[in-house]
């Protein structure tokens, strides 16, 4: 008998008597009801709207994480639409192999930790759980409870007690918390980063009490805001106490001998679990360590419902990852790993369906299933008909829409795109709701009149949406955070030396802490706080240590003098071209503002504060009459390459034409995809010519580019050949300039002055270069990465077919693709061969150099569609693909590569947000060289986002900022130091252009008898201290003296006397370099200023604001008498006299 609940078709409001309907049937008999007929998106709108009919808790099972993650982005719109005021969550898989030796990312296990704790409280009514993600054991309830441990403002707690808990729950104690699983301890201040927290906290102590408990950021490490209270979670699913780490290695033991397991590796493994904190793949052993075996089940309250997000693939999926798991334990036990069996840490299929069977369970299916013994509700959902991409037909429909009363809601990402909807809208008279969020896809639902369409089915983008964040602030993070001994630093008198730490020597005023620094023959050279102004820390290629400098000879000033020389050349010949630009008459592009607003809010993303502003620059130059040259520098994925569609779209809408010039075949066709895809509701025909065209196609390709029928040419340096003839030419967009050979730069140096050029570079330019060339090269940096980009995890490992197949199959098991180099073509059908053997049912396309062009392109095309799982290639791969589901890249040979291409080659993965894996491959560390060996530890190293100014890397930058000016001044930088090149340069500059450059600008002495130091109990750290003395040595204004006062009340708690001391004496300082002061000095009960002829206030101008304080004592030489009542009112007295002379200046 068919239990149809309601029938097929039903009047408003039916679709919610069904939702009704199937609440009221969980308090039933019956243990399992079906929702049939729901489409796409339309599941989540029934599982908003059943949320709010019942009360119990809702599991949903979907088949793998990709479709939970869908699943779960649809929800949150959903809520939203429904107004429900909690939020779905999300329990994310480990995203690794099962025996696999790895361990989940730490915000991974944070956020599953967080969501075990909630459900364990009854707080999480919602959760959408992947297949794999259920069938693996968790943390058992009673050893989280033990685990976790709430702080609230005004709590009495032991600080030790803290400390304890904290490193037994796995967290690392270090001077500065950057990362999650960390924390530091200072005075009355301890900084935490649980793993479940989006930002750190910095807990404030007064005695054992919590005063406050602020949230702060990673980068400038300012709090942000105050909160009330906290769970701490532990870092990782496994912390084992010493008792149970006890029991596990005897159980380890026991098993190993029954497995037959490696000595050697069972030997390591021992050594680990007894004297490691954690250690990479700890989390796999959890069997060992918990006697009792828990799974997500026992975490669900009685009265859960489990729904199957289409049951028969979720079925199909558990079988198919039990295989994975069996398969994974048999190859960890042929290699020798001690592994705990199946059973002792995932659910068998069997297991799954006893447990199942004491839960109420609804399936949804996207078909209506026949079924006579099982209640069912068949929803009346209907699919939207294919828009094709185009408004126009969009609004047909919606014309007919109307006419039928129905209400019509568009869910668009962005505020831009709300916007666009609403006046087209406007313009075709619409009735329609426009709302702000993202859906997979829309629907229409008859029973309610009511009908869904997604933005991207308008308009035909289906990208998966990222917002994008802010960047951090980086105060704190430059100059001495990472100074060690042995490094190099560069004094700007007398050199570079190698610092070799600090040393206390005694003054005039009592001890205080001095920077040691060694010169060549063993000179030593004492830095004193108050004058590391002089001090940077030498930046250089990283692979050749600098030549240390001879104290008192004349080697440092010949080398400054010979930078400064090619500095002035190089400057000289920047200036001419930008001077011959500055008066050439360019075109000047109208400002269009209807056509370019429309194409600014389709743009799919939230445009970054940088990035808008390299688009407003863009704009700028392309609207005034001179000539634009300007170059946009930012990481792939970072938007570049939307400023130059924005730019090109101006240009083309003034009926002139664009080249696109790129260095290779594959970026060629990227960027074809790119701009087809972005124009694709315009008018705009974009084409392109490289090796993939045939002579036939090129020869009517450029036909049309010079009769003015294409817009837009994309090419490779075909594009500068002699037979290339444009109809109009207005601009020149240029990717990655640095790849093309001088022939071809000569080139395009030649046409320069008479079109506009848009430079866009991956390369990254320092900040401290970019301000320096301000007014010389028009540049804009984009800095800001996309929102969900993690850092790659990178690998070295011998070669090893197993690691290959683990690593390949993780991909395809969570719907990623694999590139793997191979940059030999003679061998490149063996490992082909070799891939398939190992992995049978993978799909691998193999692309090089050699192949026919035609047969190149299908290749690439077959991976972008998704339709190879594995490409294997060249290193034709190095720049240009953009492909986010391309989470892992396999490098053979690794060791032949170098730096730069390294670097290069990983950075085409990590383009989504989840984690990307780096694996490099050697023969062995015997069988490669000394370098070889470096480069490939700098690049494991090299893993954080931005590391691009870090260890080696810097190299990249020394060589690209050389590219980038014109000249190679690699060495250059590399003979003093990347810090005082760019002060160099930034003086250089000025005094070319006509501007003040201070020679030798003040730097007053100060010695007032009053002695202001940080002291080592205040800030532990001596790199945290030394920055702090050197910012202070940096400012220029009593404003940053302020800010720094806050930070460090902060960052350290309430600063005592000393630390008070320094800081007013720094405000002398600042104010006696205003006044040019060289020497501030105490003669009895008097202070005495010495003045600099330089000054710019006249001694008549102080006469008029003395009193009986102030004493002339000669022209240049001025004191003010004190009470001698306290270093406090004597100081406070100093600075009013010197502030009322100061505002004389500023008055004048």
């Amino acid at each position: 008998m068919n239990h149809s609940i309601l029938p097929d078709k039903a009047i408003s409001p039916s679709f919610d008597d069904g939702v009704r309907e199937i609440a009221k049937q969980l308090d039933g008999d019956s243990a399992v009801l079906h929702a049939d007929g729901l489409k796409g998106a339309s599941r989540s709108f029934f599982l908003a709207r059943l949320v709010e009919a019942t009360t119990r808790p809702i599991v949903v099972l979907t088949s793998n994480q990709n479709s939970g993650e869908s699943l779960i982005g649809d929800l949150r719109y959903f809520y939203h639409f429904n107004n429900i005021k909690n939020v779905p969550r999300f329990f994310p898989t480990w995203e690794i192999l099962p025996y696999e030796n790895l361990s989940p990312l730490a915000e991974i296990s944070g956020e599953r930790l967080e969501i075990l704790n909630r459900l364990q409280r009854g707080k999480i009514p919602f959760l959408v759980v992947p297949v794999e993600a259920l069938m693996q054991c968790v943390i058992p309830r009673a050893e989280l409870d033990n685990q976790t441990f709430p702080i609230t403002k005004g709590d009495s707690l032991d600080r030790e007690f803290l400390e304890a808990c904290l490193f037994d729950n796995g967290y690392t104690r270090i001077p500065l918390v950057e990362n999650r699983g960390e924390f530091s301890v200072r005075g009355d201040i301890v900084d935490v980063f649980p793993t479940a927290s989006t930002n750190p906290l910095r807990f404030e102590f007064f005695d054992d009490i919590v005063e406050s408990i602020r949230e702060f950021d990673i980068g400038s490490q300012v709090s942000l805001k105050e909160i009330k209270e906290i769970e701490i979670l532990p870092v990782r699913e496994v912390s084992p106490t010493p008792g149970q780490k006890d029991a596990g290695l005897e159980k380890i033991s026991k098993l190993a001998e029954k497995q037959g397991a490696d000595p050697a590796g069972l030997n390591e493994l021992l050594d680990k679990i007894q004297h490691l904190g954690n250690f990479v793949g700890m989390e796999h052993l959890a069997p060992f360590f918990y006697p009792r075996r828990e799974t997500l089940f026992d975490y669900f309250s009685k009265d859960t419902v489990i729904v199957f997000d289409e049951e028969e693939d979720v079925r199909s999926k558990i079988g198919h990852y039990h295989e994975i798991i069996h398969t994974e334990f048999n190859s960890a036990c042929d290699r020798g790993d001690v592994v705990a069996p199946p059973d002792w840490f995932y659910l068998e299929p069997e297991e799954i369906n006893r447990r199942l069977a004491d839960i109420k369970t609804i399936t949804i299916n996207t078909l209506n299933i026949e079924s006579d013994d099982v209640p069912t509700v068949r929803f009346n959902i209907k699919t939207n008909p294919v828009l094709q991409g185009k408004f126009e037909v969009f609004a047909e429909k919606g014309m007919e829409w109307e006419k039928e009363n129905r209400r019509v809601v568009v869910v668009a990402p962005t505020k831009g795109q709300v916007k666009r909807v609403h006046e087209l809208l406007g313009e075709y008279d619409l009735d329609a709701d426009v709302d702000r969020g993202y859906v997979s896809n829309g629907f229409h639902c008859p029973d309610l009149n009511l009908t869904f369409v997604a933005e991207h089915e308008i308009f035909g983008r289906t990208h998966k949406h990222r917002y994008r964040r802010k960047p951090k602030s980086q105060s704190f993070q430059r100059g001495f955070k990472d100074l060690k001994p042995g490094d190099y630093l560069v004094h700007i008198d007398y050199g570079i030396g190698r610092y070799m730490g600090t040393r206390e020597l005694e003054t005039g005023v009592g001890s205080g802490e001095f920077l040691n620094i060694t010169y060549a023959d063993g000179e030593k050279l004492y830095i004193p706080m108050d004058g590391l102004a002089f001090i940077q820390k030498y930046v250089g290629s990283g692979e050749v240590p600098p030549a240390l400098n001879k104290l008192g000879g004349v080697s440092w000033k010949r080398q400054k003098n010979k930078v400064k020389e090619s500095i002035r050349e190089m400057a000289e010949d920047l200036l001419k071209l930008y001077a011959t630009r500055e008066i050439a008459t360019g075109t000047s592009f109208p400002v269009n503002p209807v056509l370019m607003q429309e194409l600014t809010d389709s743009f799919e993303f939230e445009e970054t504060e940088d990035q808008l502003k390299a688009i407003d620059d863009t704009m700028a130059d392309l609207e005034s009459s001179k000539s634009m040259d300007r170059l946009i520098c930012g990481d792939v994925g970072y938007g570049k390459t939307e400023v130059a569609m924005r730019a090109a779209f101006k240009v083309v809408l003034d009926k002139k034409q664009v080249a696109v010039l790129v260095p290779t075949t594959i970026l060629a066709q990227q960027h074809l995809i790119t701009f087809r895809e972005r124009f694709r509701n315009y008018p705009v025909n974009v084409n392109m010519v490289s090796r993939f065209r045939s002579a036939q196609e090129q020869k009517e390709i450029l036909k049309n580019v010079k009769s003015g029928g294409v817009d837009i040419i994309i090419g490779t340096h075909r594009l500068l050949s002699k037979d290339v003839n444009f109809s109009d030419l207005g601009l020149i967009i240029v990717d990655e300039e640095q790849r093309f050979g001088v022939r071809h730069k000569e080139a395009l140096k030649k046409l320069r002055n008479k079109v506009d050029i848009l430079t866009l570079t991956a390369t990254p330019i320092p900040r401290t270069l970019h301000f320096s060339l301000m007014g010389v090269r028009d540049l804009s940096v984009i800095e800001t990465p996309p929102v969900d980009r993690l850092a790659i995890k990178t690998f070295v490992r011998k070669f090893d077919e197993k690691i290959i197949r683990e690593s390949i199959l993780r991909e395809m098991d969570r719907g990623g693709q694999i590139y793997f180099v191979h940059n030999k073509i003679k061998s490149i059908h063996s490992v082909k061969e070799m891939i398939q053997r190992i992995i049978p049912e993978a799909r691998i396309g193999i692309g090089h150099g050699q192949l026919p062009e035609h047969q190149l392109e299908e290749v690439m095309r077959k991976f972008i569609d998704k339709e190879t799982d594995v490409l294997l290639c060249t290193t034709i791969v190095e720049s240009g693909l953009d492909i986010p589901s391309a989470n892992t890249i396999i490098i053979n040979r690794a060791d032949q590569f170098g730096l730069a291409q390294l670097y290069q080659l990983r950075g085409r993965v990590g383009r989504y947000k989840h984690q990307a894996y780096a694996y490099l491959l050697i023969p062995g560390t015997l069988a490669i060289s000394s370098d070889a060996r470096h480069r490939l530890i700098a690049i494991e190293e090299l893993s954080e986002l931005g590391s691009g100014f870090q260890l080696a890397a810097r190299d990249m930058e020394i060589r690209g900022v050389g590219n980038m000016l014109g000249h190679n001044q690699s060495g250059h930088i590399a003979s003093i130091g990347f810090d005082l090149y760019s002060k160099l340069i930034e003086d250089t500059v000025r005094e070319i252009k006509g501007q003040e450059v201070a020679s030798n600008p003040i730097e007053p002495e100060i010695n007032l008898q009053v002695k202001g130091y940080i002291p080592k109990d205040y800030i532990p750290d001596l790199n945290q201290r030394l920055e702090v003395y050197r910012r202070l040595q940096l400012f220029d204004t009593l404003g940053e003296v302020d800010v720094l006062e806050n930070e460090l009340n902060d960052r350290y708690g309430k600063f005592p006397e000393p630390v008070e001391k320094l800081l007013l004496l720094v405000v002398i300082k600042i104010i006696c370099k205003k006044i040019h002061i060289s020497r501030a000095y105490m003669v009895g009960s008097e202070a005495r200023f010495d003045i600099e002829s330089t000054t710019p206030i006249a001694p008549e101008k102080i006469a008029v604001i003395a009193d009986k304080r102030i004493v002339f004592l000669s022209e240049f030489r001025m004191g003010i008498k004190l009470d001698r009542k306290g270093w406090k009112k004597d100081i406070q007295v100093l600075i009013d006299y010197l502030k009322k002379i100061a505002d004389t200046i500023e008055n004048e």
